[in-house]
């Protein structure tokens, strides 16, 4: 909306939901948010974290989301060629489980269905929460570039995913391979160690006595799981263990099925743990896989995909892995096997999608060699050429996982997902990777689909065009930063820069900006079973994005959980009010004024250079904190600039010039106003995008949107240390003067007489000057000013920096009670003079602080120390 039409005046009460359809629309609809259009400028690029297709955005994703926004309108406004790029992720065990889970509800499975069917149906639920998740975008005002949005299973990065991993392949780095994995008897499908959460359970330790073939003994060993005894196919003993070693070779009668077992030698078996002896189940522990490989031991598998015994269990078979575990060790305890059961504190594994107990399988899967690529990832952060991350903290995280991980298990029995481009030719016994499919009678195609990090891990790049060498590719890559949550640092952030390596060369995003989780009121973490789970829309529909927006993004701190407090977002919902009302004020007294009338460069009063002073201050530093990262911190100074020195104070100046009959400081003063409030609306403007932008348009300005504004910028010449002295002083003494009159409840209606003694001639002008101020607002029936001005009886006194404040209130005061108050006061001052006095003797204080510090600190002192024995003075002239 241009300046030049005629705009209806504020409503009194701001309306968010009005506003944020309206103003969202707008946006979209002029294509504000496109990347390419300023081809000259240099760019700034994010890929938003893709949310999965399960289901609805939480609060997490609002502060994640939120402050890539800040981000984005942040550059956008300072020219830059932003493209902040959307998407989502086909999230395969996660959907799945979600649509199977459907499917049981109307008493099916995908098996009834088939695969072609069972996909056919969860492409309906993506095109279902894919719109609720634009829907929600929309909602939190997210400026994102939608001619670019991509999806993790669509064409370009289906394309990407087999290039990756055919190269990956003819290099060496995957591979097909029987290891022991992490199983998901619930989803029946192998998961990557980070897939596998371990929590602490109170289970127990079984001790069990294996007799020896030739009678001669027995060997204790040890296991939390004594279900996979059915399995064992050694017991290895330390080969320099005195109490074993000529036990060596021998052989073992295994307990309920009869299996004659080797004892072995190996220096995995710590001599001093247990009993020395370790029973070997090479099928179902990773640890005993190896040692079953050094010693050519057969490996045993004794349940099968569901976790469920099979016949290799022999009496067993057929009942669950749980249920077979009591029924042992009750068969056991009857043969004199298990002599003795204790109480065992432990971790176990479990899926971090379905919940279930992780079961260590023996299975033919698909991993990636890890170390080479790993190697790469190490020595680039270690040169400096590493990403940057915000905390720091964090790059020890990240390298800690990195420098010591195993091979990613990339294969998955599912059937959504990026399907494994891998043929098997059953006529010759043959396998083929390929690129393109492959077609023909004896050929089938690997059933299984990839982890869903394999496709994640390539976002930042796969979204822009690669393997093809787009101009988008050329322009926006690497992208600036990556914003995401500690959480997934393993998961997600370390893949990416690996693979961006691998293939592009480079790192994928020059800062990783780590955020915390965001909790409930009380610290805990939010979860559908505990009930304290918060919906952003909810928020949204009571609040109105901008309150949740700048409360969430404004309460966080790099890497630090913050806690949701409804509060708080009343309180952020009330800023916005504040600058509402504020505005509107100031529009009631900007009736025709137009954006080419704005002309600070004239004689302007006090209050205006303070006010332009405080304003430069502030864009100086919220650019610094927003480039920074320090998003709370921002918050902290745009709070405190609108609502005290904005609101609070200019406001209120204003309106003597703006009530008054000079008309040329009338105009300054409206010039004053409308370039103030133009600034604050852009500072605001990506934290509260919708309220800056409704006021915005109704304030004089150019341009169609406050999006495309150009954002503040420092400006040497509003720096104006004179009028910040002078305000301070009078702001100091309105102060002093209202709290005496709340001391002795003396409302502002009624008048009062004001003796005011400065400092010196420098402060007795700027009284002179600012008569007008004082007398409005201390509500003076009479002023008198002048330093020949002595101490009157029975008044209320205050020193502040300066001057001398004195209020006659004879009938009103209590000479006793105030010399109470003063002396409090004295306790004070001496205080703070004692503090700073302690401050400035620690040597590594001095040492270590800038000099503008210390000389900050030592007018601190002076100043204190100057109330202090004005205050003492006074006290005794009252006791005279």
């Amino acid at each position: 909306m241009s300046d030049n039409e005629i705009k209806p005046a504020m409503p009194t009460t701001y309306d968010p939901k009005a506003a944020e359809q309206k103003w969202y629309d707008y946006w979209v609809k002029g294509n504000y948010f496109e990347a390419g259009k300023r081809p000259e400028a240099e760019t700034y690029t994010i890929v938003i974290p893709p949310p999965n297709v399960t289901g609805m955005l939480h609060i997490g994703h609002a502060l994640d989301f939120t402050l890539q926004d800040i981000l984005i309108r942040t550059k956008r406004m300072q020219g830059f060629d932003t493209l902040w790029l959307p998407g989502t992720d086909h999230a395969g065990i996660a959907t799945q489980t979600k649509v199977e889970q459907k499917l049981r509800e109307q008493g099916q499975t995908r098996h009834d269905l088939g695969r072609e069917a069972f996909l056919e149906k969860v492409w309906e639920w993506k095109d279902q929460y894919a719109d609720t998740i634009h829907e929600q975008w929309a909602k939190m005002g997210l400026s994102l570039d939608y001619s670019r949005e991509r999806f993790t299973l669509d064409e370009g990065l289906s394309k990407a995913v087999r290039e990756v991993f055919v190269k990956l392949y003819e290099k060496g780095l995957i591979y097909r391979g029987k290891k022991i994995i992490n199983w998901d008897p619930a989803a029946r499908t192998a998961l990557s160690d980070i897939e596998v959460e371990h929590k602490e359970i109170n289970g127990h330790l079984y001790h069990l006595q294996y007799p020896l073939k030739d009678g001669s003994g027995h060997i204790t060993v040890a296991t939390t799981r004594p279900e996979t005894m059915l399995g064992d196919t050694a017991v290895a003993v330390h080969p320099e263990d005195d109490r074993y070693k000529h036990l060596i070779g021998s052989m073992i009668v295994l307990p309920i099925v009869g299996r004659e077992i080797p004892i072995i030698g190996d220096e995995y078996v710590e001599k001093e743990f247990g009993s020395g002896a370790v029973k070997i189940t090479p099928a179902h522990d990773p640890n005993d896989f190896e040692v079953g490989a050094r010693h050519s031991l057969p490996q045993i598998i004794v349940m099968d995909e569901s976790g469920t015994m099979n016949a290799e269990a022999g009496p067993y078979q057929g009942m669950d892995r749980f249920d077979c575990r009591k029924q042992l060790i009750k068969d056991l305890q009857e043969q004199g096997v298990c002599i003795k059961i204790e109480d065992h504190v432990h971790q176990v594994g479990h899926s971090e999608r379905s919940g279930a107990v992780v079961e260590p399988y023996l299975s033919t899967q698909w991993f990636v060699a890890m170390k080479p690529l790993a190697e790469a990832a190490i020595a680039a952060q270690k040169s400096g050429k590493g990403a940057k991350f915000v905390p720091e903290r964090f790059e020890k995280v990240y390298l800690n996982w990195i420098e010591n991980v195993h091979d990613w298990c990339i294969s998955r029995q599912l059937w959504w997902g990026h399907r494994i481009p891998a043929w098997y030719d059953d006529s010759t016994g043959e396998m083929h990777v390929s690129r393109d499919d492959m077609a023909g009678d004896h050929l089938r195609q690997d059933n299984d689909v990839l982890d869903t990090w394999f496709s994640s891990a390539l976002w930042p790049f796969s979204t822009l065009g690669w393997p093809d060498e787009t101009n988008d590719l050329k322009r926006f890559y690497p992208t600036d930063v990556l914003v995401t949550g500690y959480d997934i640092i393993y998961f997600w952030v370390a893949r990416m820069i690996f693979t961006a390596l691998e293939f592009t060369d480079e790192m994928p995003f020059k800062d990783v900006l780590i955020h915390g989780l965001v909790r409930d009121k009380d610290g805990q973490k939010m979860s559908k079973s505990l009930g304290n789970g918060i919906d952003p829309l909810d928020i949204i529909e009571q609040y109105g994005a901008d309150a949740m927006r700048f409360m969430i993004s404004t309460s966080s701190t790099p890497g630090q959980d913050l806690r949701f407090r409804l509060e708080k977002v009343e309180q952020a919902r009330n800023f916005a009010n504040k600058i509402w009302n504020a505005s509107r004020f100031a529009l009631m007294n900007l009736e025709g004024f137009r954006a080419e009338d704005i002309n600070i460069d004239v004689k302007l009063g006090t209050a205006d250079r303070w006010i332009l002073h405080r304003l430069n201050e502030t864009v100086r530093d919220v650019t610094r904190l927003i480039d920074g990262y320090e998003f709370g911190e921002t918050g902290r100074v745009l709070y405190n600039f609108i609502w005290d020195d904005l609101c609070d104070w200019y406001i209120e100046f204003s309106k003597l010039s703006l009530n008054g009959t000079d008309e040329a400081a009338k105009r300054a003063t409206q010039s004053v106003i409308a370039y103030v409030l133009d600034r604050t609306q852009r500072l605001i403007h990506p934290f509260m995008p919708f309220i800056s932008e409704e006021i915005w348009q109704h304030l004089p300005h150019e341009g169609e949107t406050i999006t495309l504004a150009s954002w503040p910028v420092f400006e040497a010449q509003l720096e104006a240390p004179e009028a910040v002295k002078e305000m301070e002083l009078l702001m100091e003494m309105i102060r002093s003067v209202r709290n005496i009159r709340a001391e002795v409840n003396v409302p502002m209606s009624k008048k009062v007489e004001l003796l005011i003694k400065p400092a010196g001639e420098a402060e007795a002008a700027i009284l002179t000057r600012n008569e007008e101020f004082i007398k409005r607002f201390c509500g003076t029936s009479m002023l008198e000013t002048g330093t020949h001005i002595s101490a009157p009886d029975k008044a209320m006194s205050s020193i502040i920096t300066g001057a001398e404040l004195y209020l006659p209130l004879a009938g009103l005061i209590d000479i006793s009670q105030e010399i109470v108050r003063l002396e409090k006061e004295h306790q004070t001052l001496t205080a703070e003079v004692e503090r700073v006095e302690k401050k400035l003797s620690n040597e590594g204080f001095v040492a270590k602080a800038p000099a503008k510090v210390i000389d900050e600190e030592r007018a601190k002192m002076n100043d204190y120390a100057e109330k202090r024995d004005k205050v003492l003075a006074r006290i005794a002239e009252l006791r005279g």
